[in-house]
């Protein structure tokens, strides 16, 4: 009973596990893409950012917490800065946008590379392991869906239940309007792009803790953000929890059952099966009809 009991308990915990690291992932990519309309390739060094914030940081005697959130605020004040210099010239114009951020990875993966070295130490994972029956699990990895779940309520409170939120999205939906009823819009898309970033940093700060800390780390979270994203469809918000859970729930089970590479290749012929039955995306299903 205890042997059937702890491997149920796996696999439930291998799917919050795929579900966090999804949604974590994709937040930021989903106010900058879903909402804002600019992909966002520079997104991995984002996350590279608030990963290497939260090491630095931590090490020097920061409490982890704070920490996190210095990392998240890093990588918010990096994509004010790129937004401000690169990004706000680039709103119509969607392959050069592609073509800027790129260049932005590639240039920002470097630097760091010349600078920090090919990797930095980590640090050790918070909290203690448990035990179900034979198998031991991370307490701290077991706790990040609900992290993830409330990181996402806070972002959909922000956007549907603010006043930031009604003028950013009156900003991103028609921009020509908004600035006629007297929104400086280009603020607004600072802070907003801003807040992707931050919210890419955050993903970073989180798992600093569970992986290596190597220039090209943020290439790892580009794919899942953008399957999930673009799973989520035209209501990106409104999408993220179901997308992800779809996805987590067939990544993990084809991983824990058949490998990693076998659960990355289901997650991508899901994307395709989600994209083909529902062309809105995810997100659709939650509309008013």
């Amino acid at each position: 009973m205890m042997t059937l009991l702890a491997t149920v308990y796996s696999y439930v915990y291998q799917f919050g596990d795929a579900f966090a690291y999804l949604t974590l992932a994709c937040l930021g990519l989903a106010v900058i893409f879903g909402m804002m309309g600019v992909i966002n390739l520079a997104h991995g060094e984002f996350v590279m950012c608030g990963a290497y914030v939260t090491i630095i940081t931590a090490k020097a005697g920061v409490p982890l917490p704070l920490a996190m959130l210095l990392g998240a605020f890093a990588a918010a004040l990096a994509g004010a800065i790129l937004e401000r210099l690169i990004v706000r010239h680039l709103y119509d114009r969607l392959f050069d946008s592609i073509v800027a951020t790129w260049a932005v990875s590639l240039i920002v993966q470097q630097m760091m590379l010349i600078f920090a070295g090919p990797s930095i130490e980590g640090l050790s994972t918070p909290f203690q392991f448990f035990n179900v029956g034979e198998y031991s699990f991370s307490t701290y990895r077991a706790l990040l869906p609900l992290l993830a779940l409330g990181v996402l309520a806070a972002l959909y409170w922000l956007f549907f239940r603010t006043d930031y939120g009604i003028y950013a999205r009156a900003t991103i939906q028609n921009p020509q309007m908004a600035r006629c009823l007297g929104l400086r819009t280009s603020h607004i898309h600072t802070l907003t792009f801003a807040l992707g970033a931050g919210l890419a940093g955050l993903a970073g700060a989180i798992y600093a803790p569970t992986i290596t800390a190597v220039p090209t780390m943020g290439s790892g979270f580009i794919v899942p953000a953008f399957v999930t994203v673009v799973t989520s469809g035209a209501n990106v918000l409104q999408g993220i929890f179901p997308a992800a859970a779809v996805l987590g729930l067939i990544q993990s089970g084809l991983s824990a059952g058949y490998g990693q590479l076998t659960g990355q290749i289901g997650l991508l012929l899901t994307v395709i099966v989600v994209i083909r039955v529902l062309p809105q995306g995810m997100g659709n299903l939650f509309n008013r009809r």
